[in-house]
């Protein structure tokens, strides 16, 4: 018996999980306080000027309270904080501590070098290609039967 090919969706969550783990695994051997996979994507999700914690939860595709359980988790680390919200007495703002955009600024520079390993491994121009084609419009998903 063959193993089917993987589908698409397959191969872009084992190629997101490569840069997850190696991001992880360097952030943790540079000193860095352990944080998950899911705290990790709320940094991903933040405006410079802070986010509801509603506003975070649409944009990592997760519930509110998933959301709530990862801020005030990073809240606790000392990496995040809230802060009123001028457009609303009722929301607060998440954003993140001087530490939190320090560590957010590594991350971001940690990712750049795994970019060039991955361009070193596979090409600069497959690198290129791929950013490309996931920055162009896919527009609403299609609704399809199928065959």
């Amino acid at each position: 018996m063959t193993t089917p090919p993987r589908n698409l969706p397959q191969l872009l969550a084992e190629a997101k999980r490569w840069f997850d783990d190696a991001l992880l695994a360097s952030m943790r051997a540079a000193g860095e306080q352990p944080v998950t996979v899911g705290q990790a994507a709320v940094f991903a999700a933040l405006d410079e000027d802070g986010t509801t914690i509603a506003e975070l939860a649409r944009r990592m595709g997760v519930t509110r309270q998933t959301a709530h359980q990862a801020v005030h988790a990073l809240i606790g680390m000392g990496l995040l904080e809230q802060a009123p919200d001028p457009a609303s007495a009722r929301s607060r703002l998440i954003r993140p501590t001087t530490e939190g955009a320090r560590v957010h600024r590594r991350a971001q520079d940690t990712l750049e070098v795994i970019e060039g390993v991955l361009s070193d491994r596979i090409g600069a121009d497959a690198v290129a290609a791929l950013r490309a084609a996931l920055t162009l419009p896919l527009g609403e998903p299609p609704l399809v039967e199928a065959p």
